[in-house]
C-alpha cells in the first residue's frame, strides 16, 4: 500500500500509519531508522536500510530537504508489499529544514530504539542536530564526503556516545583477524604498517587502533589497490602480514605456522548498515580510537 500526501502534517502522517497497519499498531518493529540524504544518493540509501530491514524489522523515515521559500511537508508512506516495516519518505521544503525533530517526533515507534543515518555529509556536532537529538545512536560514513579526513576529525572533535562511522564497521574482519594473529604469537610487536588506496578513511582509523592496541608507531602507505591492502605487523619473532591481492581472499602469514588464505570481502553497504543496526550500547573502542586520532592531529 502507498499513501501519498501533499502538504500534510505529522499528524495526519500517524494517522494514516495507523489506518494502513489497520490498528495494529508497530508490532514486530524492533527499531525507527532516520535517514538524512539528499535525492542524489536517496535509492542507494532505500536500498540498504529495505535489505537491512529483513534482519531489523523497522519503521524506516527518510529525511530530504527540499530549497524552497515556502514551509510545507510532502510524505510518502508504504506499507505491506513485502516491505518488512514501514517507510515513510518525507520532503521538508523550506524553513521546516530548521525543525525536523518537532516533525519527526510524533511518527518514530514508541518504546524502541530510534537510529539516524547520514549515508554522506552530515552535521559535524551529530548530538547536537535536530535529528540527532532524536536518536539513541547516530551513524554516519566519512567515506562518503567530500574530505573523508577531515569528515573523521570532525566526527571525532564532536563525539558523543553513541555515535559511530561506518568507516569503522568496515574493519571488523581486518580488527578480527589482527587479534587473532598477535593472539598466536608470543612475541612483541615493535611496528606496523598500514598500506591502502591514498586519502582511504578506514586505514586511518585502522592506523589509530593499531597505535592505542599495541602502543607502537604505525606507518601508512599507499599503495595502488582499493582500500586496505596489507597490514604488516613487525615482531621479534618476525612479521605478521595480511595481504588482500583480490576483491574476497586475502593471504594470512603468522611466524611459525604455514601462510594460508582467508576471506576477506569488500562488504556491501547492507551488510555493513545491517551490523550497526546489531547493536545499541556505545562503542568505547571506536571512542578511543578517534580520540587518539583526533589528539594526534592537534599534535602534528
Amino acid at each position: 500500500m502507498i499513501i501519498d500526501l501533499q502538504n500534510t502534517s505529522s499528524r495526519e502522517i500517524s494517522a494514516e500509519l495507523t489506518k494502513a497497519r489497520r490498528g495494529a499498531g508497530a508490532s514486530g518493529l524492533v527499531l525507527t531508522l532516520i535517514i538524512s540524504t539528499t535525492d542524489e544518493h536517496f535509492d542507494a540509501a532505500i536500498e540498504a536500510a529495505r535489505a537491512s530491514a529483513t534482519a531489523h524489522p523497522s519503521r524506516v523515515i527518510v529525511v530530504t530537504h527540499v530549497d524552497d521559500d515556502q514551509a510545507r511537508l510532502d510524505a510518502k508512506i508504504q506499507v505491506g508489499d513485502g516491505l518488512p516495516g514501514d517507510l515513510v519518505v518525507l520532503r521538508l521544503h523550506g524553513p521546516l529544514q530548521q525543525h525536523a525533530d518537532s516533525i519527526l517526533l510524533p511518527i518514530l515507534l514508541p518504546d524502541s530504539p530510534t537510529i539516524a543515518w547520514w549515508p554522506n555529509e552530515g552535521p559535524d556536532d551529530l548530538a547536537a542536530d535536530p535529528i540527532g537529538q532524536l536518536a539513541d545512536r547516530r551513524i554516519t560514513d566519512a567515506a562518503g564526503c567530500q574530505d573523508p579526513q577531515q569528515a573523521l576529525l570532525n566526527r571525532a572533535r564532536h563525539h558523543a556516545a553513541g555515535d559511530t562511522d561506518l568507516t569503522w564497521t568496515r574493519l571488523t574482519r581486518w580488527r578480527a583477524l589482527l587479534v587473532a594473529a598477535v593472539d598466536q604469537v608470543q612475541a612483541d610487536v615493535t611496528a606496523a604498517k598500514v598500506v591502502s588506496a591514498p586519502d582511504n578513511a578506514p586505514a586511518t582509523l585502522l592506523a589509530a587502533w593499531l597505535s592505542v592496541k599495541l602502543g607502537v608507531p604505525v606507518e601508512r602507505v599507499d599503495g595502488a589497490r582499493v582500500g586496505v591492502s596489507e597490514v604488516r605487523l613487525t615482531t621479534t619473532e618476525g612479521d605478521i602480514i595480511i595481504e588482500r591481492p583480490a576483491n574476497g581472499t586475502a593471504n594470512y602469514s603468522v611466524p611459525g605456522q604455514p601462510p594460508r588464505k582467508v576471506a576477506l570481502r569488500r562488504r556491501p553497504l547492507t551488510d555493513l548498515l545491517t551490523e550497526e543496526l546489531e547493536r545499541m550500547d556505545p562503542d568505547e573502542v571506536f571512542e578511543s580510537t578517534v580520540a587518539y586520532l583526533l589528539a594526534s592531529s592537534e599534535r602534528a
